[in-house]
């Protein structure tokens, strides 16, 4: 089974220098049919202006995965890591028992696109942690590029639940398998461009959650930029 989150149809956040679309139910905005899928309870949208700044903030229990296709994130965190986080490189962060960090938009001038992601971790209290991985533009031209797993293989980042997190470049006309069995549960999401999966069609921003399907592929129909969930 797809089922089609209309990009149109996602909840909004708007202050100054953000504005901000919630796929689940987060802040303000509650949707009880979307609250969220399988482990995915946070899949954030976020247009960041020049100067935008989040001060430290905390976060429990919670793994939290942060993809930037343009721009700039400024991380910073109790942990002692600072970095700027651009598209070339993501970010994965384990809550556990408490951390504490901020991010922003470094540029005076420049726009920041962030995709946010929350996913709920295998058991509570876990050791606060924090990675990047950078990403080579071939590894996710036209495949998927594995950027987490539950075991960090082949280079990934380590995620603390039996979820994996992968990215695609897919050019127009290419056609790719979406890695989901039966037993799992997928979520695609265009970042960017579109995307044709059986009857459905998918544009910028727009996500298709998958349930019992035992085999599944897509085409793009314009260059896409694409995220890939799967969890147990």
């Amino acid at each position: 089974m797809k089922t089609k989150r209309n990009a149109n149809e996602r909840g909004v956040t708007q202050f100054e220098r953000l504005d901000s679309r919630h796929s689940f139910s987060f802040g303000g905005y509650y949707d009880p049919d979307h609250v969220k899928f399988g482990h995915l309870r946070v899949m954030n949208d976020d247009r960041i202006g020049p100067g935008g700044t989040f001060p430290p903030h905390p976060h429990t229990d919670m793994e939290i995965f942060s993809y930037v296709p343009e721009g700039l994130i400024e991380h910073k965190d109790n942990l002692g890591n600072s970095s700027h986080v651009g598209k070339n490189r993501v970010q994965l962060m384990t809550a556990g028992r408490g951390i504490v960090h901020s991010e922003g938009n470094p540029s005076d001038t420049d726009p920041t696109h962030l995709y946010q992601i929350w996913i709920t971790p295998e058991k509570r209290g876990l050791t606060p942690d924090y990675q990047e991985l950078d990403i080579d533009e071939s590894a996710r031209e036209n495949t998927w590029a594995l950027l987490a797993s539950p075991d960090g293989r082949n280079g990934s980042m380590t995620i603390r639940q039996q979820a994996e997190i992968r990215n695609a470049h897919l050019v127009s006309g290419k056609s790719l398998d979406l890695p989901v069995g039966t037993s799992q549960k997928g979520w695609l999401q265009v970042v960017s461009g579109s995307v044709a999966s059986d009857n459905h069609v998918l544009k910028t921003g727009d996500g298709l959650a998958i349930e019992n399907e035992n085999s599944s592929q897509i085409q793009a129909l314009e260059d896409a930029d694409l995220l890939f969930f799967t969890m147990e």
